[in-house]
C-alpha cells in the first residue's frame, strides 16, 4: 500500500494554465528519485498492478532476424 493520500480538503480553483504552472513549480522542487517514485505509483494505479511488483514483459512476442 502506498503512503500517498489524496487530501480532499485542499482544493483551489485554477485555470488550466495556472494549474500547470503550480504543478510544474512543485515537481521541480523534488529530486529525480522522488519524481520516479511518484511515476511508479501512478503507473501501478493506471495499469492495476501492485506498486513495487510491475508485470514481466512477455518476450515471446519479439523475434530477431539477421541482415544479409
Amino acid at each position: 500500500m502506498s503512503s500517498y493520500r489524496l487530501d480532499r480538503t485542499a482544493f483551489k480553483m485554477l485555470t488550466a494554465e495556472e494549474a500547470t504552472k503550480s504543478h510544474a513549480a512543485y515537481y521541480k522542487t523534488l529530486t529525480w528519485q522522488e519524481r520516479m517514485m511518484i511515476a511508479n505509483y501512478l503507473n501501478s494505479i493506471a495499469y492495476n498492478y501492485p506498486e513495487n511488483e510491475p508485470p514481466r514483459i512477455d518476450k515471446t512476442v519479439f523475434s530477431r532476424r539477421g541482415r544479409k
